[in-house]
């Protein structure tokens, strides 16, 4: 297996596809790795074991709570913005999206078979831009205060499932043409992430509940009245 840096895979890529398309193809290549990162790094701590859900909850149960809503937003909304349209505004700014990659591709059987996947995927993260407008970039106010209205679009971790395999598949299509070649996002663990953090707080926590019930019994040992300043 050969590793290269994100511009030497650039490069690469602007010299199968040539310099829009590649150039386009690299950014959204990073982009959807990046949102992968995330939502494995939300699936390690939240979706994973129950088991770690108890350890997060023994460790600081409101800090947790906040990372698993804050995560979930920002995932939601990085898949939103591979999925909106290539131009938005009276000025037609452009943006970086799936939408923009048909139209750079020249081969006809390719550009329609793209369309499709892009369309695909369009609909299959549609729940993702309903939150995006009235939750997380925009707060509705009716869903704000409670008062009948449409409810958000219905949200899982089955659907970004769906949904992140649905951009992989649009990325696939592309460089499979050019470079007979594919990514596979959903492979692998990040180093000193969240797995790390679950082993270092499993340690923490046995200690704190030993000193936790050594006080409770009267059975203190010296290191017990000492912490350290962090």
């Amino acid at each position: 297996m050969t590793s290269h840096t994100a511009d030497e895979a650039k490069a690469a890529n602007i010299a199968a596809m040539g310099g829009p398309l590649g150039s386009l193809y690299s950014a959204l290549w990073q982009s959807v790795a990046v949102v992968h990162v995330y939502w494995k790094e939300y699936v390690e701590l939240f979706g994973s074991k129950p088991e770690r859900i108890d350890l997060l909850n023994r460790a600081a149960p409101a800090f947790f709570h906040m990372l698993q809503d804050e995560l979930w937003e920002l995932t939601l909304l990085r898949i939103s913005r591979l999925t909106d349209p290539a131009k938005t505004g009276r000025a037609g700014r452009q943006n970086l999206s799936i939408q923009a990659l048909p139209p750079l591709i020249g081969d006809a059987r390719l550009k329609a078979r793209v369309t499709q996947l892009v369309a695909d995927a369009v609909s299959e993260t549609a729940f993702c831009r309903d939150w995006r407008n009235r939750r997380i970039a925009h707060s509705d106010l009716l869903l704000a205060l409670e008062q009948p209205t449409k409810p958000l679009a219905d949200a899982s971790r089955l659907k970004v499932k769906t949904a992140l395999l649905s951009l992989t598949a649009v990325l696939n299509a592309v460089a499979g043409h050019y470079m007979d070649s594919e990514s596979r996002f959903d492979l692998g663990g990040r180093i000193n992430g969240a797995v790390t953090l679950l082993y270092v707080l499993n340690e923490g926590v046995k200690v704190g509940e030993a000193r936790e019930k050594r006080l409770e019994e009267g059975k203190p040992i010296p290191e017990d009245f000492r912490r350290e300043h962090i």
